[in-house]
């Protein structure tokens, strides 16, 4: 967006690099405060401890504020994976109910639910893909009385379809369901309001789109979503009186801070405190316009080269995804391998090419990988 976020960024040094969908590079502030919290530890062991749960705290304000929720509704856990976990053995399930998801969602938001279909004899609808698009007409005619979960991506990792949440969120909402959102493909790169957009629960991480280190995972529970689903993995720190350590029967949060069982990674947090800071000082807002004019520029250079762009261009189904597929054969691991010898870092994922800019990008990168296609 500027020379100063770029600056902050090592790897625009040595690569193209658009491939924030898979892992982000970390800035030097959050390089930094990692390292730094390591080499307290070194030399003082525990003596700082309160400033590592403080950190954690810092993030957990972050996070809330920046998903326009309240603070004690967000935890963090290891991963996307672990929350959309904890979230369905979390809820109570009986024969004859219903889960509505995507065919095409990423693992992390598919085999937690699969698991439930085959342990309680739940049935799992999934609506299609059809050019490119999450049929959402397909998935809304999906729920009825029966439905429990609503299951979507806010965007598709290999699609970059961007979900209406708000309209799936009244859906589900009319029937009594929970909308459960994976935000990995969308937190950092675009604004959200998780209540006005009836989310119930959502699931993220660090290394996407926030820039931050691989191993903070983050979830959100509604109060409603809280109501109904119980905390599966606790621990020490689960309950309302951690260091109790003589009341065995003492309750366990009746927040999403249940979720948090014990100690974590302190190290992390101190570099996903400097990306959040980064991101939210800049704005959801205006990084979501400098990625619309990064992806506009893109699809507008496409024209008259020998690719298709599958994504939906749309206006509110486009995102910061663009996916394409080369007409004449080539496939995407051999267009992904060119481009690597060349430093122009994107992912392949099946026969589509992704390419993720993020707000450290400019129209030169954009340029670059253009002249560079083969």
């Amino acid at each position: 967006m500027n020379d100063e976020i770029r600056a902050l960024f090592p790897a625009t040094q040595f690569y193209t690099y658009l491939n924030s969908a898979a892992i982000s590079p970390i800035p030097t502030t959050a390089l930094d405060a990692v390292t730094r919290q390591l080499a307290d530890v070194a030399v003082n062991g525990s003596i700082n401890y309160q400033d590592w749960v403080d950190t954690k705290d810092r993030c957990r304000n972050l996070a809330a504020e920046m998903l326009c929720v309240r603070r004690e509704q967000i935890a963090f856990v290891r991963n996307t994976s672990d929350g959309v976990a904890s979230i369905a053995n979390g809820l109570k399930w009986k024969a004859g109910d219903n889960i509505v998801s995507f065919a095409g969602e990423f693992p992390a938001n598919f085999y937690a639910w699969r698991r439930i279909r085959d342990s309680y004899g739940v049935e799992l609808r999934l609506c299609r893909e059809v050019d490119g698009r999450v049929d959402i007409d397909e998935m809304l005619s999906m729920i009825d009385g029966n439905t429990k979960v609503v299951a979507i991506s806010a965007v598709q990792y290999a699609s970059g379809f961007r979900a209406d949440l708000e309209r799936i969120g009244r859906a589900a909402r009319a029937v009594d369901a929970l909308l459960v959102v994976d935000i990995i493909q969308g937190f950092g790169a675009m604004p959200f309001d998780l209540p006005a957009q009836f989310v119930d629960a959502a699931c993220g991480a660090s290394h996407k789109w926030l820039c931050a280190p691989e191993g903070c995972g983050i979830i959100y529970l509604s109060d409603r979503a809280r109501e109904r689903i119980e905390p599966t993995l606790v621990g020490w720190i689960s309950v309302e009186t951690p260091w109790d350590f003589a009341d065995r029967e003492q309750p366990f949060k009746s927040t999403a801070l249940a979720w948090e069982s014990g100690t974590g990674s302190a190290a992390l947090f101190y570099g996903l405190e400097q990306s959040l800071s980064l991101l939210h000082s800049t704005g959801a807002e205006n990084i979501e316009r400098h990625l619309a004019c990064l992806t506009d520029q893109l699809c507008d250079s496409l024209a008259g080269k020998d690719y298709d762009i599958i994504s939906s261009r749309t206006p509110g189904e486009a995102s910061q995804i663009v996916c394409i597929k080369h007409r004449s054969g080539l496939t995407s691991n051999e267009i992904a391998s060119h481009l690597e010898n060349e430093k122009i870092i994107v992912s392949p994922r099946g026969d589509r090419l992704r390419i993720a800019p993020h707000f450290y990008n400019n129209s030169s990168d954009i340029d670059r990988l253009i002249d560079t296609l083969p």
